[in-house]
């Protein structure tokens, strides 16, 4: 499957901002985030998230809107939509 790309874009001592962009099927990879984060949708997100265990989450996250995690959430996100699918995460230190 086809990876995302990340684009970083601040690294500092408070955030790491990066944004990712995913062709459709593309896919970030496991991972288990270290920090808090804030995701900010820049187009309409159509996206499968696996989760530990096995389990599926498919869920749309309308452009311009935002959404926080804790750290330690652990999953794979993969552009399940038609056309790019793009977001910015801002991780807190």
């Amino acid at each position: 499957m086809a990876q995302a790309t990340a684009t970083q874009m601040i690294d500092d001592a408070r955030v790491r901002v990066t944004r990712f962009d995913f062709a459709p099927g593309a896919e970030t990879g496991w991972h288990a985030h270290a920090m808090d984060y804030v995701i900010t949708a820049i187009t309409d997100c159509h996206m499968r998230l696996d989760m530990p265990g096995g389990e599926l989450r498919e869920v749309v996250v309308p452009a311009g809107t935002a959404y926080r995690r804790e750290e330690g959430v652990e999953h794979n996100v993969i552009n399940i939509g038609d056309g790019l699918m793009s977001f910015v995460e801002v991780e807190l230190k």
